[in-house]
């Protein structure tokens, strides 16, 4: 059935009047009435009774206008939906962070596209480096929140945040009644380290700046990701080298401090394939560099 020929027939038969439904549509009156002598040799029946001054709708024209009603508003309906989808407006998007991420500007980045795009679904999941690395290039996600990055031909990376680096100690911690703490003066302290694998990894780029500091830690503790390293701080199990965003969270029994000594940062990073068009993919980076650009205002 011709779709066009529906949208006359509608007109028709709401107005009932050829003229009427004629100008409404823009046309002419006699190809309108073609259209509609073909739309009925189409179906075999008869829509419209024409044998009186006044025209009108035959029974089985009646239910072709409900349906035919029905029909052009689900496809009208179906054309906004995919419009959205297309401009980024509706449909999903699928991101993966650190656990470290959790804190200072992602959770600002999330809020943020939930606020502008309240009707796009925010699929999200905690993934270490190597578990978003084979994720977003076997598009299982579009976005990996990395630290500090993804390196593979397949992805591009744009930086998020750089920040520096701080201990995370014990509240109990002697350290804290220092008035600074130099981080050569720790060498003699149990570090933990996250993630225990894969490697290299954040672990060794902490191991990488004591060896700047001309020590290796004696005693190392490794954790699977930040969120246990965290909870061993916090029993006193030993001393960590965290993102200085992870301090604007409180945590029961953990205290943090800045330190003297080597501290090149670290960064997060959104990575995603390079040949990822969707739109959402890109609105969520606009909004992400929207968050940073007011936070980083005076």
């Amino acid at each position: 059935m011709d779709l066009r020929r529906l949208v006359y027939f509608v007109a028709v038969a709401e107005e009932l009047h050829f003229g009427r439904a004629a100008s409404r549509l823009a046309i002419a009156q006699p190809p309108l009435s073609r259209q509609i002598a073909q739309l009925e040799s189409d179906l075999g029946v008869m829509l419209i009774d024409r044998s009186r001054s006044q025209i009108r709708l035959t029974q089985a024209g009646s239910v072709l206008l409900e349906r035919a009603r029905d029909v052009l508003e689900r496809l009208d309906r179906t054309h906004r939906e995919i419009k959205r989808i297309g401009e980024g407006f509706s449909g999903h998007l699928r991101v993966a962070f650190v656990g470290s991420a959790t804190y200072g500007v992602l959770p600002n980045v999330i809020k943020a596209f939930r606020s502008a795009y309240p009707d796009v679904e925010l699929a999200l999941s905690a993934m270490n480096n190597a578990e978003q690395k084979r994720a977003v290039i076997q598009r299982e996600i579009d976005i990996a929140v990395a630290r500090p990055s993804l390196e593979d031909e397949e992805l591009k990376s744009e930086p998020l945040l750089q920040e520096p680096l701080i201990l995370a100690l014990s509240d109990t911690s002697p350290l804290l009644e220092q008035q600074v703490t130099r981080l050569a003066a720790l060498k003699a302290e149990t570090f933990v380290l996250y993630p225990r694998k894969p490697r290299p990894s954040f672990a060794d780029h902490i191991l990488n700046i004591c060896l700047e500091e001309g020590f290796i830690p004696k005693s190392q503790v490794l954790a699977q990701d930040y969120q246990t390293a965290i909870s061993l701080v916090s029993v006193g199990v030993g001393i960590a080298l965290v993102p200085k965003s992870v301090s604007q969270a409180e945590r029961p029994g953990v205290a943090y401090r800045a330190y003297e000594g080597h501290n090149p940062g670290t960064a997060l990073s959104l990575n995603y394939r390079r040949d990822n068009r969707m739109p959402h993919l890109f609105n969520f980076l606009k909004v992400a560099q929207d968050v940073m650009r007011r936070q980083r205002k005076p």
